[in-house]
Parts: structure tokens; sequence; C-alpha cells
């Protein structure tokens, strides 16, 4: 454990910035499954809301740090080809 004050604080940061980061990491896991479920019920309105809200989340994670950019663009890649309706 850290002596320095300053470091305490940086390790505390550090783990709130961990944290936010498994947010939305964790939630663009889930907006994935999602979209799968509703291309695969057929529900087209379900597919679009949750294609949206996806790109949207891997948009603001690239932004904050929480995903390279490289990796988000390859996230919005893979649910445009899920949406499309050829998974892969």
């Amino acid at each position: 454990m850290a002596n320095i004050h300053s470091q305490k604080k940086r390790i505390l940061r550090g783990q709130r910035e961990r944290l936010e980061n498994r947010n939305y990491t964790s939630a663009i896991k889930t907006y994935l499954h999602r979209l799968q479920d509703a291309v695969t019920n057929g529900d087209q309105q379900a597919a679009n809301a949750e294609h949206a809200r996806l790109q949207s989340t891997v948009d603001k994670a690239v932004k904050r740090g929480a995903l390279h950019r490289n990796a988000g663009a390859h996230k919005k890649a893979r649910a445009a080809r899920i949406r499309a309706g050829a998974s892969s």
C-alpha cells in the first residue's frame, strides 16, 4: 500500500475508472447479445433500437478511453453484420 497521500488518491481513482470501463464493456456485450436475440427472433423494431443503443455506447466508450478506437470500429462492424442478418 502506498504511503504518499497523492498516490493513495491515485489508487482510488484508478479503481473507480476501472469500474467505469468495465461498466461500458459489460453494457456493450449485453447490447450485442440483445441485438443477436432480436435478429434471431425477427423483431425489427427491437433490433433497430438495440443497434442504435449499441452504437451510441461504443462511441461513448471510445471517447472515454474504455475501448480502443479500432476495437470500437470492430464491434460496430460486427453489429452491422448481425443487424444485416449475416452473423459471423
